[in-house]
């Protein structure tokens, strides 16, 4: 179900869930092993090989070593948390620690994540503790101090100190929420800097970027903003090559600072930028030892050279930056604009969906017969911002959890979305409207990273937002974020249930019956015998009878099960059987039904595609919502995503006994009803 709230700053306090599977918190845990006198060791991520790799066999002799066997004085954090502290192991994660060393330039949002009470002196006891934002959520990480070490040498993220250990404890509550150490090879600096903060990010392509790009980092700075850059590599073959310069090619930089500073009678903009190897620097105009430093004032060249040395850390003139650097990441703390000086609130607005095969899986817009199926969220925006006449949006799209199920050989998905303007109220869009009206705004393009975030500027109105994958029939989770200037009001479309089922005709007498209406009759009487009723195994004989006959449509045959929930739904007299006004109310309904299927098998193959069910089941008068097609397509589908016929009827029938024997039961119209055990289970039988 969607939810709304407003973003908070990085100072607003926040509750962070526990995560451990049997719900003790990280104090729980510590007093109770310093009770016992026992070090912890995490029943979640144990000290095993498959903690370490998935794809792989562990491929040197790692140990499980506690900084206390490592060292004789180890230390949480030595000296203050500094971007100095995060070194790069054995590991493909330069993104998470190029987000690491930007996080240390915000002290509020560091000791959130960080929580500075824990250490190797006072009250130790193996456990350390580290919190992260995921899907609008703040958990509360614990883990163990054993750390994959090579003969007492950490192998993956440490410190420049030998004896401070923070930055490799973080990195490995990251690793467990993600299920390995594996699953953090590879990735995009604003993924972990979201993590770190619940804010939202933007991107800039240096070579297309704003002519104040200087300016908006250093907005972006000033407010605790995180920021990373990249140069694009063309192959994988040039994956974190070095260039002439020093200068690493797919690799994930931090940006740690901006100056302006006067040289020989100009300003120059300069830039900061660490590798989170602690290594490995720029050698061109402004590196560490070069003579452009010496043309500017001594005490200018002090203040911003007070900590420097060969420690991945350097200094670029703008221009060079620019030219060097294709991606700029830039994570808000609050999504303020950086293009302005005005500090505001923003409403948000969240929702949480699936895109699930064979109903809500619809791909882009290149695929219009199932692009109309996706969800869809209406947007309504009625008030400007304060200083003109147009709504400042940003919309984020997230897919969810992919880094775990990397190990089930999925990845991440290619995602985007579209904005539309809205028609009218309808509560769901129909592949008309898509086929003949284009998009008002959308994302710059599709892309595989976890989240795609724009921000837009749109007049007042109505608009109809709606996130897909590229191709059809992939599926995944998403949480999608809407943010605006001023309140706006957010719904999910789709999501009504409601049914218009009309009231059986009065039977007619056999005076008044037309000539198929006499030949039903007899045909009545014929299955019905001499008791002249149907059960439920005549009307299955007769119905696969008649409708195996049917070459237009693909039958494989009716349940039993089925033919009693037919049954049951025309039964009214309870006698379990039919009699000839009931058969002949339903023989109308399978005409019409037998309509609906054919209408909408549009290739003529005898079956209907499950992403048409909607409409078919809104012209036979009942209305799902998202959830319930997803369900039903689950259910009857089959690996093309079609529906034969038998299977078709099954859940049209099935579905209209639930709706009528809950319309029968809701008699106030509130559209709910109670019910006790023994009723809810004979309401789940009988149907």
């Amino acid at each position: 179900m969607p939810s709304s709230s407003t973003l908070r700053s990085s100072g607003t306090a926040h509750k962070a869930e526990n995560t451990q599977v049997d719900g003790r918190s990280f104090e729980e845990i510590r007093q109770d092993c310093l009770r016992r006198n026992v070090l912890f060791e995490d029943p979640d991520f144990p000290a095993v090989d498959s903690s370490l790799f998935y794809s792989q066999s562990v491929p040197i002799n790692f140990e499980w070593t506690r900084p206390k066997e490592i060292c004789k004085n180890p230390k949480f954090i030595l000296d203050g948390a500094s971007r100095t502290d995060i070194c790069q192991g054995q590991l493909g994660d330069c993104w998470l620690l190029a987000a690491i060393a930007s996080l240390t330039l915000c002290e509020e949002t560091l000791a959130r994540v960080v929580p500075h009470d824990q250490d190797f002196d006072h009250g130790y006891a193996g456990i350390f503790h580290f919190q992260f934002w995921k899907h609008n959520r703040w958990l509360d990480v614990v883990v163990d101090d054993r750390l994959p070490a090579v003969r007492n040498s950490l192998v993956f993220v440490h410190s420049a100190d030998n004896n401070e250990f923070w930055s490799a404890l973080l990195e490995k509550a990251y690793a467990k929420i993600h299920g390995s150490y594996e699953s953090l090879k590879g990735g995009s600096t604003m993924e972990a800097m979201e993590d770190f903060t619940g804010g939202v990010g933007e991107n800039y392509d240096t070579k297309k970027a704003p002519d104040d790009l200087f300016l908006i980092l250093k907005k972006a700075l000033d407010r605790g903003s995180m920021l990373g850059c990249s140069i694009d590599i063309s192959s994988s073959a040039e994956s974190e090559a070095r260039t002439s310069t020093g200068l690493v090619k797919g690799h994930a930089y931090s940006i740690t600072g901006v100056e302006e500073v006067n040289c020989g009678g100009r300003k120059v903009h300069l830039i900061r930028v660490r590798n989170p190897w602690g290594q490995v620097e720029w050698n061109g105009r402004w590196s560490d030892n070069s003579r452009e430093w010496n043309m500017i004032d001594k005490s200018e060249k002090d203040r911003i050279l007070r900590y420097s040395g060969d420690d991945g850390e350097f200094w670029m003139e703008f221009d060079d930056f620019k030219a060097n650097y294709d991606k700029v990441e830039i994570c808000n703390l609050t999504p303020d604009s950086l293009t302005d000086n005005v500090t505001r609130k923003w409403e948000v607005n969240l929702f949480e969906g699936n895109w699930i095969r064979g109903s809500t899986a619809g791909g882009c817009r290149n695929f219009i017969d199932t692009f109309w199926t996706n969800p869809q969220f209406r947007l309504t925006l009625e008030d400007a911002d304060d200083e003109d006449d147009q709504c400042t949006v940003i919309v984020a799209l997230m897919q969810k959890n992919r880094r775990q199920l990397r190990k089930e050989g999925l990845d991440l998905e290619t995602i985007g979305f579209a904005i539309y303007e809205a028609p009218n109220d309808d509560d769901h869009l129909g592949k008309d409207f898509f086929r003949y009206y284009p998009s008002k705004a959308r994302s710059r393009t599709y892309i595989n990273m976890r989240e795609v975030s724009e921000r837009f500027t749109l007049p007042p109105g109505k608009y109809v937002l709606v996130p897909t994958t590229f191709q059809p029939h992939h599926e995944a989770d998403f949480m999608l974020r809407i943010f605006s200037e001023k309140q706006a009001k957010t719904i999910e479309m789709g999501n009504n249930i409601d049914a218009d089922l009309p009231d059986p005709p009065m039977p007619s007498s056999p005076e008044e019956e037309t000539d198929e209406e006499k030949g039903l009759r007899r045909l009545f009487e014929q299955i019905a015998g001499t008791d002249q009723a149907i059960s439920a195994r005549e009307l299955q004989q007769v119905l696969n009878g008649v409708l195996s006959r049917r070459r237009e449509i693909k039958y494989d045959g009716l349940s039993l099960n089925t033919c009693h929930s037919i049954i049951n739904l025309m039964d009214v007299d309870n006698t379990g059987t039919l009699e000839f006004q009931e058969f002949k109310i339903f023989w109308d309904k399978l005409k019409k039904w037998i309509m609906l299927f054919l209408s909408f098998d549009t290739d003529r193959s005898g079956r209907m595609s499950s992403y048409e069910l909607r409409i078919a089941l809104n012209a036979a008068g009942m209305q799902l919502n998202n959830k319930l097609l997803q369900l039903i397509g689950l259910r009857f589908a089959d690996d093309n995503y079609d529906i034969d016929f038998d299977d078709y009827l099954t859940c049209i029938v099935r579905l209209e006994n639930m709706f009528r024997v809950f319309q029968a039961l809701d008699g106030l119209k509130r559209g709910e009803v109670t019910m006790n055990m023994t009723q809810f289970l004979l309401l789940s039988m009988n149907v």
